[in-house]
């Protein structure tokens, strides 16, 4: 069994509406109730931007902690149409963001971009969850580790705050396909990022790290092995509360 306080973060993606927030009330009852294993994880949900505000005060003194799915380049106010800046999201009371996700890049966020937020979401004092991934055409040319060190070394510093970054490594290939990394994969990966960072990044801890992509409570208990992995980034499983405490109840099962 995998030990140490591990994150549950669950993505919503475009999913929704004000009334949705009786989902997270089913969660977080789980959670208070959950008298065994509730000191070992945290819950963190990230709605779309239109109910950011709404939860953050609904949730304020719970035990979920909320996200953004995602932050602007640019700070402050500006003639941006339609993007919400750091400076925003942490007006709102909201603690973590998540930053390169795989259909962020996807959409044309490069490098320079991420770079950008991840230094503007540290300056605004949020946590953040740092997604990297290879796609199947790097996975099938062996290039995985490569694909990673570079992602990780074109955005982050070594004058950053470390514990407010947590690493989600998320294989472009998995997400939504219903696929995962075998376990020896994934303990090679893990056991690879945590090295990597902490040695390029010159820490004196090793980073956190999650795993992303096609997690449901049918495959989760595949991952209590991997001791390196800090928790989950979970997609589509995350809009049901049912399949959602599953997936924390099977794994500590």
């Amino acid at each position: 069994m995998a030990s140490g306080l591990k994150y549950f973060v669950g993505n919503w993606k475009m999913f929704g509406i004000p009334t949705s927030f009786k989902i997270l009330n089913r969660i977080n009852s789980n959670f208070v109730k959950n008298k065994i294993n509730k000191e070992n994880y945290k819950v963190i949900i990230a709605p779309p931007f239109t109910l950011l505000h709404d939860y953050s005060k609904r949730f304020k003194n719970k035990k979920i902690l909320i996200s953004a799915q995602n932050c602007f380049h640019k700070d402050n106010f500006g003639p941006h149409t339609g993007n919400i800046s750091p400076y925003m999201i942490k007006k709102l009371g909201i603690k973590f963001v998540i930053i390169g996700h795989s259909e962020s890049r996807a959409s044309g966020e490069n490098d320079n971009i991420i770079k950008e937020k991840v230094y503007l979401a540290l300056k605004n004092n949020l946590n953040i969850i740092f997604c990297i991934g290879e796609n199947i055409k790097d996975k099938r040319r062996k290039k995985t580790l490569i694909v990673l060190r570079k992602q990780l070394t074109k955005v982050l510093k070594r004058n950053y705050n470390f514990k407010k970054i947590i690493i989600a490594y998320e294989p472009v290939w998995s997400i939504g396909s219903g696929k995962i990394p075998t376990a020896n994969s994934l303990i090679h990966i893990t056991a690879f990022l945590k090295k990597f960072v902490k040695k390029q990044f010159k820490l004196s801890h090793l980073p956190k790290i999650l795993y992303g992509g096609s997690v449901d409570k049918k495959n989760i208990a595949s991952f209590k092995s991997i001791s390196d992995l800090d928790g989950f980034l979970i997609g589509g499983a995350s809009k049901s509360s049912k399949n959602f405490i599953d997936i924390i109840k099977n794994f500590y099962k």
